[in-house]
């Protein structure tokens, strides 16, 4: 299926600012589709009589039009007429009479979508009359609010700069609660659902008439914050959001400024209690620090671990000892220095390609002694859940440490780590330029098992020690990384 970019680049001859002008139309369009009652086909012209449609949004407030998949074809051609009138006169235009799929009828207008002064596309608005609807006055606010935003479309008004992007939860929706407002913000029209958002706030009573702003002040509590830009909003000055918290209650604004060639001549403001969705979030969030003061206790809580083996390890007078508590300690701070990234994340996300060079300087700077060492990575490892993160970590410092102390030797050298990723699939090498493994040698020691068993058991792969081409070591692991996503 291709995108919308995608099918207007292959097939017109639009400028990317006219397609970024259709990518917001669709971003924002639900709300006229809901308003409404109709279906809404986007059409690009396709020289002098074809159109093509290019995307297709349905109501939540009424019957579809079309079920299946409209969005790839071309518009019939006893269609094209109205599309065509409407694109030349830059205005709405409606069909004459409605028109007949199968056991109802459709009624159509064209919209056209006007950018810098010339018609880019064109909006066919088509309504079920299949379902006999009383002519209700929600109904007729509901269409009366559409037509004046279809008649923004046509002089490119709409969508108006500024406009939300709906990057919290809880944007408000037409079904929601709607009010229809006047130039100074006075309630023109208020549907049922969006009285109850008030009344929930504690504003009882009919709210016709009367002034938003100043009916919310009479029940704020003076105790919870409010956001600056919430008079601007109720009163239909700019295409916001803004949000009201009072006794406990959370209820979200979004305004949508009615003009008239570039005058302000009203608004719709749609509304939505989204008290129970900030309640989750703020769990979330809850939730979400906490684990991560976890990862912080558990860090520190490695790090004395680590400190406690290091007094041990002076204290010892046995040099194999010595080092067994210094390979030791090693592995607890390379655990540690996980759970200190996984403490500074919101998500059990890890950026391993970060953690990897504070990995590699820890081990290539330990196990080095006074030899010197150059390490070099290549590629990359992306990002890793927090599950295989630490298994990770910890096999590539046990291979690190092992090319540096078993490959290099005293003398030093290089050693080169390479990655590449392709979705769940890791491949990673670990080379050294020293002197190989001895024909016949057999790896048998901690560090080896500690590899194998963390490869085999919690990455689900494969490993394999070999001779470097021109010399030295190679170590080759082939891992299953879960999407991290």
């Amino acid at each position: 299926m291709s995108t919308l970019s995608e099918l207007i680049q292959d097939r017109s001859r639009l400028d990317p600012h006219s397609i970024e002008r259709l990518h917001q139309l669709v971003g924002d369009w639900q709300v006229v589709s809901d308003l409404s009652f109709a279906d809404l086909l986007l059409c690009i012209p396709m020289g002098e009589e074809d159109f093509l449609i290019v995307a297709h949004c349905r109501p939540s407030t009424g019957a579809t039009v079309y079920y299946e998949d409209v969005v790839g074809r071309l518009i019939p051609a006893g269609r094209r007429r109205l599309l065509r009138q409407a694109m030349e006169r830059q205005v709405p235009v409606r069909a004459t009479e409605p028109r007949w799929i199968g056991s109802h009828a459709v009624r159509e207008d064209a919209v056209p979508v006007v950018h810098e002064g010339r018609t880019i596309a064109v909006i066919s608005r088509q309504a079920n009359l299949g379902i006999t609807r009383t002519s209700s006055r929600l109904e007729l606010n509901y269409v009366e609010a559409a037509d004046a935003i279809c008649a923004m479309v046509a002089r490119g008004e709409f969508p108006q700069p500024g406009s939300p992007t709906g990057s919290r939860r809880g944007a408000p929706r037409v079904g929601d609660g709607l009010f229809r407002l006047g130039l100074d913000g006075e309630v023109l029209y208020a549907s049922p659902n969006a009285l109850s958002c008030f009344h929930r706030l504690g504003v009882i009573g009919d709210l016709t008439g009367k002034v938003l702003v100043e009916a919310v002040t009479d029940v704020m509590d003076g105790e919870s914050p409010v956001d600056e830009s919430l008079p601007v909003v109720m009163t239909g000055k700019a295409a916001w959001r803004s949000e009201i918290d009072a006794h406990g209650v959370v209820v979200s604004f979004r305004a949508i400024p009615i003009t008239e060639n570039g005058q302000r001549r009203g608004a719709v403001l749609l509304c939505r209690d989204v008290t129970e969705v900030r309640r989750q979030e703020l769990e979330l969030l809850t939730k979400d620090a906490t684990i991560r003061e976890i990862h912080h206790r558990v860090k520190n809580n490695l790090q004395t671990v680590a400190a406690v083996l290091r007094l041990q390890s002076r204290r010892s007078s046995s040099a194999e000892v010595r080092d067994a508590l210094g390979e030791a300690i090693r592995r607890v701070s390379t655990i540690a220095l996980v759970h200190d990234m996984l403490s500074q994340i919101i998500d059990e996300i890890v950026d391993f390609d970060a953690l990897f060079v504070r990995v590699l300087r820890l081990s290539a700077d330990v196990a080095a002694g006074e030899g010197h060492v150059r390490t070099e990575v290549r590629g990359s490892f992306g990002q890793v859940p927090a599950d295989d993160a630490t298994a990770l970590a910890v096999v590539l410092t046990e291979l690190v440490t092992n090319a540096v102390q078993h490959g290099l030797g005293p003398a030093g050298g290089t050693v080169v780590v390479t990655a590449e990723r392709e979705g769940e699939q890791l491949d990673v090498t670990v080379r050294d330029d020293g002197a190989g493994l001895a024909e016949g040698s057999v790896l048998s020691g901690l560090g080896t098992q500690i590899v194998s068993t963390l490869v085999r058991g919690e990455l689900g792969g494969t490993i394999d020690w070999r001779p470097a081409p021109g010399g030295g070591t190679e170590v080759a692991v082939r891992a299953r990384i879960a999407d991290a996503r």
